[in-house]
């Protein structure tokens, strides 16, 4: 487990070193929270890159630091996670732009993230508290439904996720990930989150069912 993000710049600037180029790296989860301090500790680090040879670049350079890559476990089923590395503690869950059946890390996001570390090859960028709500209602792990909680608490902007669920559903090829949205706010909202956007979360749902059987009758 990291319990503080000095260990998260630590290897960041061992990452740096291994690289042969410049890229720009966008942080999701926990590794956020633990900035924040919304959370007493991580087990893994979730970092997004843009292009195909950012990811390629970083693979190389995490196995040339002693990272070993394994396969994803059934809580990342709805991910198109692209490869998981681990080396002692650290684990990193690096993903090649998209998160999750279409859901991919939009300009807007880029817009609303901090920049935190900025190095000789790496830009690292935290993605908004928003956005990390967002992505962690796609997972199926009671410890993200535990993060999501402690986000509404402290209180977050519930127009800005529900304009961004608008914003993928127009460039996204396939939104089924609506649905597990859906169901993770509900799960919220029954231990007694209140969210303002639910009945617009049902209407966009609805239209993904209706465009789903227009679909198959046509």
């Amino acid at each position: 487990m990291i319990s503080r993000f000095e260990e998260i710049n630590r290897l960041f600037e061992e990452l740096d070193s291994a690289l042969n180029r410049k890229i720009s790296m966008f942080m999701i989860g926990g590794g956020v929270l633990l900035f924040y301090g919304l959370k007493p500790a991580t087990k893994d680090i979730d970092i997004v890159v843009n292009t195909n040879e950012e990811f390629l670049e970083c693979e190389k350079a995490l196995k040339k630091m002693g990272f070993q890559t394994k396969l994803p476990d059934s809580d990342y089923k709805h991910f198109n996670l692209s490869q998981i590395f681990t080396r002692n503690d650290f684990r990193i869950d690096l993903f090649n732009k998209t998160v999750c059946k279409g859901f991919s890390l939009s300009s807007s996001m880029a817009k609303r993230a901090l920049k935190e570390v900025s190095l000789a090859n790496i830009t690292l960028s935290l993605c908004s508290l928003e956005d990390i709500f967002l992505f962690k209602t796609m997972t199926e792990r009671e410890g993200d439904l535990s993060d999501c909680i402690a986000l509404a608490k402290i209180g977050i902007n519930w127009e800005s996720i529900l304009e961004e669920l608008k914003q993928q559903i127009k460039q996204s090829g396939n939104n089924i990930w609506i649905t597990w949205v859906a169901e993770r706010l509900e799960i919220l909202q029954e231990r007694g989150i209140v969210m303002p956007i639910m009945a617009k979360i049902a209407e966009l749902v609805e239209k993904y069912y209706s465009d789903l059987e227009h679909k198959k009758q046509n």
